[in-house]
């Protein structure tokens, strides 16, 4: 009797536990994505696409060193051509993308794929070059997105040149949380990162610019030295504040690559720059061969620096919105690192940026045509809606119709005091003015087309990047 009732107590604990320790169903493995990319709906500069492949064309590619991961001793310098594929939305998120290229890569060209994702914040994160893998290419985000666009990039000189038929593209699922959850390494901060340069007059009208624009007179735009930074063309995914000792400041958007440098974005880490690591954060290479001597006193491309520039800025920009007539230190916001969302200004005209909400306030910059602004709150005053842009930046909000939802500002600036000059900006010299020590510094003062020497030239640096990303 005991024995047949403790095994009948055994049998009800045994049958207690399995019904509290029901095992759950198995989660789902996290999804991966693969697709292959439209070659005929991307956006190229320095590419034919024709018949549903992508062939690298010399004479319209813009020059920059070899692509691979960073400038090398004895590397050359070569005809560079971008396709800007279409973004792609994911049904999970991702940090890493993985990309197989498929065509002709003769010996001596390249052919590699950039990859960029969506940050929280609705910004981009910059292009990331990939790295080579056994089976191609893997680009590792920032943070971790659920959308994504890659680049394709193909490098090469003489009769031989790249032909790719078709790029396959893998996020793998993300490795680092939730949505949004940046790489401890990256750099993000709250307000974007902002560092005093030497700036210089880009000039050459009817040339194209890295991204495909085509150079007008008295243009809006800046140009910096790294691909990494460069808005497809026609869009305002990265944009720059440059403020100048005039007192004036202007946004505006970045379409061309230099000067003097292609792969020096100064202004990230070191752990996260391309090249030249061993250089201070906001120092660009120019500025250190100019001013120290580093790398012999030469450019990536073996050149003698004749100023320390790390912008170069369109002539309306030079002249008009900043007033300036030389060559001038500036100060200058990368607005796409920083936290707050960029939204563009629509319209042909430039944006008076005014220092208080009122029509009547001082103006104290422009918001160039197709630039984008950090808009942090809004407010009415007048019967007139305005955003905030700055500390002291104002623009009316219907310059920016596509900023959305944005919360109100939590004081309402003073009253300006007017200005015979309100409503107005500073006006050109009808002459010209120096741009002493200007060297053909931006991509497009170096395309193939109008610089052929300048592509045998060697890029020497004085020390290898190492831990460089891409």
């Amino acid at each position: 009797m005991r024995m047949r009732l403790r095994t009948a107590a055994l049998l009800t604990i045994a049958g207690a536990l399995t019904a509290g320790s029901v095992t759950p169903a198995l989660a789902a493995p996290p999804e991966v994505a693969t697709w292959n990319a439209d070659l005929g709906a991307g956006e190229a500069t320095g590419i034919d696409v024709a018949a549903g492949s992508a062939r690298l064309d010399p004479a319209t590619a813009f020059v920059a060193p070899v692509d691979d991961g960073g400038l090398a001793e004895g590397a050359q310098s070569v005809p560079t051509g971008l396709l800007t594929l279409p973004e792609r939305r994911l049904g999970a998120i991702t940090d890493r993308v993985d990309s197989a290229v498929r065509g002709d890569v003769p010996a001596g060209t390249t052919a590699s794929v950039d990859v960029r994702g969506m940050r929280a914040s609705g910004n981009w994160t910059e292009w990331i070059p990939s790295t080579p893998t056994t089976e191609g290419g893997s680009t590792t985000l920032p943070e971790a997105t659920s959308e994504v666009q890659a680049r394709l990039v193909l490098t090469g000189e003489g009769p031989a040149v790249p032909m790719v038929r078709g790029v396959t593209l893998t996020a793998r699922p993300a490795s680092r949380g939730a949505e949004g959850t940046a790489d401890a390494t990256a750099g993000a901060e709250a307000a974007p990162l902002n560092f005093r340069v030497f700036a210089t007059r880009e000039g050459l009208a009817g040339s194209t610019t890295a991204n495909g624009h085509v150079i007008a007179d008295r243009d809006h735009f800046v140009a910096l030295p790294s691909r990494r930074a460069l808005s497809p063309k026609d869009t305002s995914d990265y944009s720059v504040k440059v403020c100048a000792p005039t007192g004036k400041c202007a946004f505006a958007p970045v379409w061309d690559v230099g000067p003097w440098n292609t792969k020096d974005d100064y202004w990230n880490p070191p752990a996260q720059r391309q090249s030249f690591t061993d250089l201070p954060q906001g120092t660009p290479e120019a500025q250190a061969a100019h001013d120290t001597g580093y790398n012999g006193g030469n450019d990536g491309f073996g050149r003698k620096v004749a100023n320390p520039a790390g912008i170069d800025l369109g002539d309306g920009i030079f002249w008009d919105a900043l007033g300036l007539t030389d060559n001038s230190y500036v100060t200058v916001a990368y607005l796409w690192t920083g936290d707050v969302r960029l939204s563009k200004v629509v319209g042909n005209d430039p944006v008076n940026v005014l220092a208080a909400p009122n029509a009547g306030a001082k103006v104290v910059g422009v918001a160039v045509e197709g630039a984008a602004v950090p808009v942090q709150c809004e407010l009415s005053t007048g019967g007139s809606s305005w955003l905030q842009i700055g500390i002291g930046q104002f623009v009316t909000a219907a310059a920016v119709p596509q900023a959305g939802q944005v919360g109100p500002c939590a004081t309402t600036a003073a009253a300006p005091v007017a200005t015979p000059t309100a409503g107005t900006t500073t006006t050109a010299p009808e002459t010209p003015g120096p741009t002493s020590g200007t060297a053909p510094t931006s991509s497009a003062a170096t395309s193939a087309t109008t610089t052929t020497a300048s592509a045998t030239i060697p890029a020497r640096e004085a020390a290898k990047p190492t831990g460089a990303a891409g």
